[in-house]
């Protein structure tokens, strides 16, 4: 075999039994039955995948044991949707190279159609809580950010005493997620039932107060309140170029788009 095709299947033959490793770690921390099938299933594909590359290279190879920990912890604090939709666009990259490789070996075109098919399955079985009110964190993270950053650069002019710009911010932002959460839940009873209309309240509420108490932070850090306004704009880009890459992995929409836009909106109202 080629030296330099042999490194290549050595590359995709250490990918698959991490993905293995992953695929299987996660399902034994999921609770749903449906999920957890599906799951294992997987698991059991790349093993079969692991094991036709190693007939290939005559090589057994180590999994990337840092790379299984961090998406397993990833799964843990990010939840299954985003680490499972993150680890599949990985394997893209894999795909490629599977096709790539398609005219040197006839069984790499059966591998390629498995790694398509993993994809299918996996959009088919998320069904997650955070999924389901992604609507409502969207609604708090997005009023927060704008009015807040508004609020904080006004004052920042009127007062320009820090402490005091992060006390009348926190003031505002609290009292304003429990305006929010309270719309939020009137309005969501109107379609939904009372425990998951307080759920969408929830998330509203909390997602505002997180982000209430981020935009403030520099103000109780520094003391020049024009350096802290500065900051808290460059936390608020931040804040919202990681939630949309949340969101776009979750969703597979366009990153760039709905990053321009949430930023556009903030700063604007800002200025």
């Amino acid at each position: 075999m080629d030296i330099q095709l042999k490194k290549r299947l050595l590359t995709e033959q250490r990918n698959e039994i991490t993905g293995h490793l992953i695929y299987a770690r996660v399902a034994r921390r999921t609770k749903n039955d449906n999920n957890r099938h599906v799951l294992e299933h997987i698991a059991a594909d790349e093993k079969r995948h692991y094991e036709y590359l190693k007939s290939l290279t005559g090589r057994d190879v180590q999994p990337h044991g840092g790379r299984v920990l961090l998406f397993t912890v990833m799964c843990a604090i990010l939840g299954l949707s985003f680490t499972l939709k993150l680890l599949e666009r990985q394997e893209q990259s894999g795909q490629k190279s599977y096709g790539e490789l398609l005219s040197s070996q006839d069984g790499l075109a059966s591998l390629l159609e498995e790694e398509d098919k993993h994809e299918i399955e996996l959009i088919g079985m998320l069904d997650e809580d955070r999924l389901k009110y992604i609507s409502s964190i969207v609604l708090g993270l997005n009023d927060a950010l704008v009015e807040l950053t508004g609020a904080l650069a006004g004052y920042t002019f009127a007062f320009q005493n820090t402490r005091l710009i992060a006390l009348t911010g926190v003031i505002t932002g609290i009292s304003a997620s429990f305006s929010m959460a309270a719309s939020e839940y009137l309005s969501s009873k109107q379609e939904k039932q009372t425990s998951e209309a307080l759920r969408s309240s929830l998330y509203t509420g909390v997602s505002y107060i997180i982000t209430v108490l981020l935009l403030t932070l520099p103000f109780l850090l520094i003391g020049n309140p024009f350096i802290s306004i500065v900051i808290t704009l460059g936390v608020a880009v931040l804040i919202i170029g990681l939630f949309n890459y949340y969101v776009t992995v979750v969703r597979d929409e366009h990153f760039g788009r709905r990053f321009l836009e949430m930023v556009s909106i903030s700063l604007g109202v800002a200025a």
